[in-house]
């Protein structure tokens, strides 16, 4: 009797409903976690209130490629986060809509699910995903919109009503589905198929330079660089922490200490994944090194001492770890295995 008192209701409420509605159900689509991932690393980060479906995935992408978003219509995500540069942008600083540049280097966007601390952008200034794109369309040096402006086009759009219908079951657009679109798009944004990946798979052999390079960034007595890039267990490449790598002796830009008032975090910034550098070019936050070569060449001997130096940097005193021409070149070259083709080159990233 009370199942068939539910069912009853059940056809009530049905009966009830408009009947040129359509009812949405969402169709899960978890991320495809790569097996180094699996064996290494804890699960990604996928929000309670924003689980990862087929149509939201799709309606993200779309709205990642629409300049919509923007003040004047001409700039979309992508034009600083672009699929043939892993998501980031080749110039030092990326133009706003009306040619404004703002002062760092657009961050490439891969393996976002797996940023545990949820600190997004070069200073930790977003706390979520959602929240990383929720900032740029009504920042003035960016997008120059208003979320008021981008809800009432999108609302009046021949297509994203019923989008948005299909992703979140509701056809009133506003700024938290839209960010919880987009968000959930950049987290399919993953990066596991490099040279280095498929030697861990044993599916290919390095060479002798390579695996040379790779002992050299393990080695604290010469290249040092596991303790904030990781190593062949962390599939990153990044500890996604913040820290002071002697770039400068004193800061124009404050990063991680503009966001939390303390001087102790003055000239922190996010430490960035070394996947990919053929293409993210130009490195670090404000994009002032244009090679992996000048990369190297700065923690060789270019490191600079301040207040927040961070201890890791051991060997600031005399300027860097001293790597030979040799060492740097056999470390460029392991660098360059952990570039991914794959990534760069997949059709559901790229605006089709």
């Amino acid at each position: 009797m009370k199942h068939w008192n539910l069912y009853v209701l059940l056809f009530l409420i049905l009966s009830c409903s408009n009947d040129n509605q359509e009812i949405y159900v969402q169709t899960p689509q978890p991320l495809n976690i790569p097996i180094l991932f699996e064996e290494n690393i804890l699960a990604p980060v996928i929000p309670i209130n924003n689980p990862q479906t087929a149509e939201g995935i799709a309606l993200g992408k779309k709205l990642f490629f629409d300049p919509i978003l923007s003040g004047d219509e001409s700039q979309a995500c992508a034009d600083c986060h672009a699929p043939e540069q892993a998501f980031t942008d080749v110039r030092r600083f990326s133009e706003g809509i009306d040619g404004t540049l703002g002062k760092r280097n657009s961050m490439p966007l891969f393996n976002l699910a797996w940023n545990y601390d949820e600190k997004f952008f070069w200073d930790g200034s977003s706390f979520s995903l959602e929240h990383q794109a929720f900032i740029p369309v009504s920042d003035p040096t960016e997008m120059k919109n208003t979320w008021t402006v981008v809800e009432q086009k999108l609302q009046n759009h021949k297509e994203y009503p019923t989008l948005f219908t299909q992703a979140f079951g509701s056809s009133k657009i506003d700024s938290i589905a839209v960010t919880k679109a987009i968000a959930q798009f950049e987290r399919t944004l993953i990066s596991s198929n490099s040279k280095f990946d498929q030697y861990l798979l044993n599916k290919i052999e390095l060479t002798a330079q390579e695996l040379n390079g790779f002992n050299i960034f393990m080695d604290e007595a010469r290249g040092d660089c596991f303790h904030c890039h990781g190593s062949d267990k962390n599939p990153l490449w990044t500890d996604n922490i913040f820290h002071n790598n002697g770039l400068d002796e004193t800061f124009i830009d404050l990063g991680l200490g503009n966001i939390t008032g303390d001087p102790s975090d003055n000239g922190k910034f996010k430490t960035p994944s070394l996947r990919n550098l053929a293409f993210t070019a130009p490195f670090m936050h404000d994009g002032r090194f244009t090679t992996i070569e000048a990369v190297i060449d700065h923690y060789s001997e270019g490191l600079k001492n301040s207040e927040t130096i961070d201890p890791l940097m051991k060997k600031v005193d005399s300027g860097g770890i001293g790597l030979t021409p040799q060492d740097k070149a056999d470390l460029k070259a392991f660098l360059l295995t952990l570039t991914d083709f794959e990534f760069i080159n997949n059709s559901a990233f790229h605006n089709q």
